[in-house]
């Protein structure tokens, strides 16, 4: 007889090697190491941004080493823009903003492919402006 004392997760689409691997070749990062520092960075920061439903299902289709990254912090009080996301992140880790909108593109094209067309839309419809340049989509804008 099995008894489960926690639900089991559907094994993602990517280990958190192959993850490390596709962001340093996205990002051209000279070691894994350094695109490793990026996924950690910016997962954390994005987890404070997604709520809701969204928030469990991207943590789902993550790594179970970038889940734990994303959702170790609650979801902030202050929703920020795409480029206050940007701001908030390299004053975080001592980057400059064009190193950290560098990577900030290259996690988050990869967390863009994990997550599908569908889910990331959801994403995107519950972010505030300038996210979706970040996760490699162009920003639609409605005309006044």
């Amino acid at each position: 007889m099995v008894t489960q004392s926690e639900p089991t997760r559907p094994a993602p689409a990517m280990t958190f090697l192959r993850m490390l691997e596709r962001v340093r070749y996205e990002g051209a990062y000279p070691t894994r190491e350094r695109a490793e520092e990026a996924v950690r960075a910016v997962l954390a920061a994005l987890g404070g941004q997604v709520t809701g439903d969204e928030r469990v299902a991207l943590a789902a289709r993550l790594p179970v080493e970038a889940a734990r990254e994303f959702t170790a912090r609650p979801p902030a009080l202050e929703r920020l823009t795409g480029w206050g996301f940007v701001k908030d992140l390299a004053e975080r880790t001592g980057g400059t903003p064009a190193t950290t909108r560098w990577d900030t593109g290259s996690v988050l094209s990869v967390v863009a492919e994990l997550a599908g067309p569908e889910l990331l839309t959801r994403i995107l419809g519950q972010l505030p402006a300038g996210y979706a340049l970040l996760f490699g989509r162009a920003e639609l804008v409605q005309a006044a």
